[in-house]
């Protein structure tokens, strides 16, 4: 998740890898989502270890072949589950009287709790989001791009890369920490929270 996070936008490899699904019909549209959708549950009955693509494809009603077709490995849907995932979190609403700490608290609290109700469908696809190849990567960037931009909007005026980079890092090592059973998806909006007002100059 790191280079995720440090990365301003996707290499031209990434967009790439990424090409195919822009070309997707509305057929295979429907498949992909279906193989996604598949894959959570997968995942929270048999965790990170006992999922493959085949067990996902078998969910769905398809040929392990045809989930071949749009995900490389099983990282890559689960990572895909967790991109979707944080593409659907809404905007926390803000007030013009807000400082840029209340603004960037309440987006670390959106991000750090999407995924906290279901701690072992999160383990397994932050797992996946480390995992190697380009189209895992590729998904890793885009994720690392989207929360960079979530939390400059936060910050509005406010917005310092130093401050965004250590925010950025803050993130990213809280899930990787809560994916291995550190602490708990839960507790992770506060820690960050304490981050960010470190950050941003504030007193805890």
């Amino acid at each position: 998740m790191t280079d995720a996070a440090l990365s301003a936008g996707p290499a031209v490899s990434d967009m790439a890898a990424e090409s195919t699904r822009r070309r997707l019909t509305p057929r295979q549209a429907v498949v992909v989502e279906r193989l996604v959708d598949a894959a959570a549950d997968e995942a929270r009955a048999t965790g990170y270890e006992g999922l493959t693509v085949r067990n996902v494809a078998r969910r769905v009603g398809v040929a392990p072949a045809t989930a071949y077709t749009y995900f490389a490995s099983k990282d890559h849907l689960l990572a895909e589950v967790l991109w979707r995932r944080l593409q659907a979190l809404p905007i926390p609403p803000t007030s013009p009287g807000d400082s840029g700490v209340d603004r960037v608290t309440a987006a670390l609290r959106v991000l750090g709790l999407f995924m906290a109700d279901d701690p072992t469908l999160a383990a397994a696809c932050t797992t996946a989001l480390l995992g190697s190849g380009p189209e895992v990567r590729a998904v890793r960037v885009r994720f690392g791009a989207a929360l960079h931009d979530r939390l400059a909007d936060a910050l509005g005026d406010d917005a310092d890369e130093t401050v965004l980079r250590t925010l950025d890092l803050a993130y990213s090592g809280a899930m990787l920490w809560a994916g291995m059973g550190h602490i708990d998806f839960g507790d992770v909006p506060d820690a960050l929270a304490d981050v960010a007002r470190l950050a941003l100059g504030r007193e805890l």
